[in-house]
């Protein structure tokens, strides 16, 4: 009777109550794992956003600088703000928002308070459901001979106002050349 019953354990087949707990925490540490990721794509998310309204906000009114002609030294954008592009009076000159140079990398000072003329605030889109509001600003460099523009240097820069975390500024710099 012993034989039988001991033939009979050995043909049952299944998981022992170890091997269901192994797997059971392999499985949770996983899990826990991918969880923990989630906060840091949505972070992601929100920093490519952000990086990304940057950027067109600056391109756009970086094409609306770059199509003046080089004697044009102020004009009003598609927004309504007033803009000036420098002066063919100081050639070589940085005017407008404070330059400095991070990386070899010439980018806006946001330390300092926007200078009139030379950025503004984007206004709050009813469409954006985040309500966020974005500070331009820019610097123009031209070269001439003192009273005839010969090359415009623009170096244009957006960021995000607000928000819970510092985020880098976004600068383009373009030159146009008679």
């Amino acid at each position: 009777m012993l034989t039988r019953f001991a033939k009979r354990k050995i043909r049952q087949s299944g998981f022992t109550l170890v091997e269901v707990l192994v797997a059971t925490i392999v499985l949770l540490t996983g899990v826990v794992a991918v969880a923990q990721l989630v906060p840091v794509a949505v972070t992601a998310n929100n920093v490519s956003r952000r990086d990304s309204t940057a950027l067109v906000i600056a391109q756009r009114e970086l094409a609306q600088m770059l199509e003046q002609s080089l004697g044009v030294f102020s004009f009003t954008d598609a927004l309504g703000n007033a803009c000036s592009l420098g002066s063919a009076g100081a050639p070589g000159t940085t005017v407008g928002s404070p330059v400095v140079v991070i990386a070899n990398r010439p980018t806006i000072n946001y330390s300092v308070a926007q200078v009139g003329g030379y950025g503004f605030t984007t206004p709050v889109d009813a469409q954006d459901p985040y309500r966020s509001q974005y500070d331009v600003r820019w610097a123009v460099i031209t070269d001439g001979n003192g009273t005839k523009a010969s090359s415009r240097r623009i170096i244009i820069s957006a960021r995000l106002l607000g928000g819970n975390r510092y985020g880098l500024p976004l600068t383009l710099d373009a030159m146009v050349q008679q």
